[in-house]
């Protein structure tokens, strides 16, 4: 965490005392410097003041909001690291902030250790960019000068580009009050997932990415199906299945997402070879789309939708076992189960700003 420079330093910025202090405690804990603001003001006092490497920031405040305070931050400090904190229902908020120059954001509840390994790999995105601005300055020659240049700008935009799609998905479901903030769940669900079945920290960003974007293609489904209350026509049905197609047309054009397209593609693939699109049986299935299947599983049994109750989580398991070995990898079922379990016994971040366990 540390170098000749001493301690990497870390701004917290949430208007809520309880998510301050829980914060700064577990990062200084982790042996970051850490500094606190409840507002945006003493946030961009704080950054005039402090050689701060990262940001970690609420979008809901008083007075400046995390969308306005993220280009005030990079302006006083263009090297800065942010990561924003937002509910499930203001996921559209934070892909915003991401368009603005945010690197990532994380969704109430917050498992601690989730978000040490968010700061974590923020902080390394922060340095290899620092790295190749240094390199850039050695290298005098035009021709040179000019690659890094471009290669900076392609990285903007891939950014951009995955912020826009994940706003877009983000309004789409905010539409329904039953499925708002569904896809930021499910991404943070199926990283977590992945990380607990020893995936390397590459592809669980891809796992992360592919859940945030997995259901892209329902901008192509007609409104009056996905708004239906019941059971669908078998016609209807047919017509919802494409929307495992329509995302990975969507995606395809965009050379830096062909990792996370398999991913999206089949989600809705079954371990036993009766799934949509392709019948893809077992292990032919991208472990990625078995992640974010089980993932959207779990989702959908615990969270209330127009036909049925929400389920406690521990109930949701339950349920998902019946579909272990059919619908299920039974291996993506036992990390989620192991999942899930460890998150009714560890410390949480909530949506009332309160740290509870």
């Amino acid at each position: 965490m540390a170098d000749v420079a001493g301690p990497v330093q870390i701004l917290v910025v949430d208007d809520e005392e309880p998510i301050r202090n829980a914060l700064k405690k577990f990062l200084m804990q982790q042996q970051y410097e850490v500094y606190a603001a409840g507002t945006g003001d003493e946030a961009l006092q704080q950054l005039r003041r402090h050689r701060i490497a990262l940001m970690l920031c609420d979008i809901r405040m008083p007075g400046t909001s995390g969308v306005d305070l993220v280009p005030q931050a990079i302006e006083i400090e263009p090297e800065l690291a942010i990561l924003m904190l937002t509910a499930v229902n203001d996921a559209t908020s934070a892909a915003l902030c991401m368009q603005r120059g945010a690197m990532d954001y994380l969704t109430k509840p917050i498992e601690l250790a989730d978000l040490g390994r968010a700061v974590q790999r923020a902080l390394k995105r922060r340095e290899m960019l620092l790295e190749n601005r240094q390199l850039n300055q050695w290298l005098k020659e035009e021709v040179s000068t000019r690659a890094a240049e471009l290669q900076r700008e392609r990285m903007k935009l891939e950014r951009l580009s995955i912020a826009t799609l994940e706003a877009l998905v983000n309004a789409l479901e905010a539409k329904d009050p039953y499925m708002r903030g569904h896809s930021a769940r499910v991404a943070d669900l199926s990283a977590t997932v992945a990380h607990e079945l020893g995936i390397p920290e590459e592809e669980v960003e891809h796992v992360r990415v592919a859940g945030r974007l997995h259901d892209i293609g329902k901008i192509g489904t007609r409104e009056s199906v996905l708004n239906k209350q019941g059971a669908l026509t078998p016609d209807e049905f047919e017509h919802v299945k494409q929307h495992v197609v329509i995302g990975s047309q969507i995606l395809a054009p965009l050379s830096h997402l062909g990792d996370i397209i398999p991913a999206v593609r089949h989600h809705h693939e079954r371990w036993d070879g009766t799934g949509y699109p392709d019948g893809l049986r077992g292990e032919e299935i991208p472990i990625g789309a078995r992640i974010i299947g089980a993932a959207e599983v779990f989702d959908a049994l615990s969270t209330s939708r127009a036909y049925q109750e929400k389920m406690t989580a521990e109930k949701a398991v339950q349920r998902a076992a019946d579909l272990a070995g059919t619908v299920l990898d039974p291996k993506v079922y036992e990390a989620l189960a192991s999942v899930v379990a460890r998150r009714r016994t560890l410390v949480f971040l909530d949506d009332g700003g309160t740290a509870s366990t």
